[in-house]
C-alpha cells in the first residue's frame, strides 16, 4: 500500500515556537481509525522527525494514521519540556480525530529509544497535571489505548556526582529523575504494551526492557516482548527487521485496540 506524508503541520506550542508533526497516511481507505504518535529517537540531544519516515511507513502501509512529532530537543530545553511536547501530540491528535478519520480512543504511542521514554512515559501518565505542559487543546485527554517500545531508555540513571544527563538541568534532584521513569507511574491500568529490542544492543542494553517487561506482567497488564536475536541498537532501520517488527506490532494492536479479542486456553487432546 503506498502512503502520502504531510510535513510540518502545528500541533502545538513549546517554549514560545511552534512544535511540527508529520502526518503518514495510507493513500487506500482503512477501516483500522486507529492513531499513531511516533516519538524519534537521538539520545535527546539529537534526531528529527523527517529521520524515520520508513519505519513509520510500515505501519501507514497496513493502515494506521501516523503522527510523527517533533518534540524540544535537551540542548533547547530540559525535562519535563519533552513529555509535554508528546503529550500535546497526543491531545492534539484526538483533538483533530474526525479530520483524521479515526475514533478518538484509538490511539496509540511508538518510541524509538529515546522517543520510547517519551512512549512509556505519555502511555504510564493519562492526564496527569505535573506532566501535561501548555502546548494545546488543554481541554483534552492524553490518555492512550496502546504502546509500542522500541529499544527505550527506559531507566534515566542518575550519573555519577559531577557529571550531568544530558535531559536535566544541573540542579535536578532524584525526584526529578524519578518524575521520568516510567516504572514511577506503572499500575494495572498501564496500556497494552509490546516491546522490541535487540539482544547485540550495547547503547541501551536488553536487560532494561525485560526489567519493564516482567514489571507489567507482574501487574497484571497486557504486554509481550520481542527480543531480536543478535542486532545492534536502532535495528530496524533494516528493511526486513522493521517489517517484521511492524508485522508482530500490527497484530498486537489489532487484538487489543482495533479488533479487541481473546484466544481460547488450549485444551488436552488439541494439537
Amino acid at each position: 500500500m503506498s502512503v502520502t506524508i504531510e510535513r510540518d503541520l502545528v500541533f502545538g506550542t513549546g517554549g514560545g515556537r511552534d512544535l511540527l508533526c508529520n502526518v503518514i497516511s495510507p493513500d487506500a481507505d482503512s477501516d483500522k481509525r486507529t492513531a499513531l504518535v511516533f516519538f524519534h529517537g537521538g539520545g535527546f540531544l539529537g534526531g528529527n522527525k523527517n529521520g524515520i519516515d520508513v519505519r513509520v511507513s510500515h505501519y501507514a502501509e497496513r493502515g494506521y494514521i501516523c503522527v510523527v512529532a517533533g518534540y524540544r530537543l535537551a540542548g533547547e530545553a530540559k525535562f519535563p519540556a519533552q513529555i509535554h511536547d508528546a503529550k500535546a501530540a497526543i491531545r492534539w491528535t484526538r483533538a483533530n480525530a474526525s479530520k483524521l478519520n479515526i475514533e478518538p480512543e484509538r490511539i496509540g504511542v511508538v518510541g524509538f529509544s529515546a522517543g520510547g521514554l517519551l512512549a512509556l512515559l505519555s502511555a504510564s501518565t493519562p492526564d496527569n497535571r505535573d506532566l501535561e505542559g501548555d502546548g494545546g487543546n488543554a481541554e483534552t485527554s492524553s490518555a492512550v489505548a496502546a504502546c509500542l517500545a522500541y529499544y527505550a531508555s527506559i531507566d534515566v540513571p542518575r550519573p555519577p556526582r559531577g557529571n550531568q544527563h544530558p535531559l536535566f538541568a544541573a540542579d535536578a534532584g532524584d525526584d526529578t529523575y524519578a518524575g521520568a521513569r516510567p516504572a514511577t507511574y506503572a499500575t494495572a491500568s498501564f496500556p497494552p504494551t509490546a516491546f522490541f529490542h535487540g539482544s547485540a544492543d550495547v547503547t541501551i542494553p536488553i536487560a532494561s526492557s525485560e526489567r519493564f517487561y516482567e514489571k507489567l506482567r507482574g501487574l497484571g497488564v497486557a504486554t509481550e516482548f520481542h527480543a531480536v536475536e543478535g542486532v545492534p541498537h536502532a535495528f530496524d532501520r533494516h528493511e526486513e527487521l522493521g517489517e517484521a517488527c511492524a508485522h508482530f506490532g500490527d497484530l498486537f494492536l489489532d487484538r487489543h485496540v482495533v479488533n479487541p479479542r481473546t484466544y481460547p486456553p488450549f485444551q488436552a487432546g488439541e494439537r
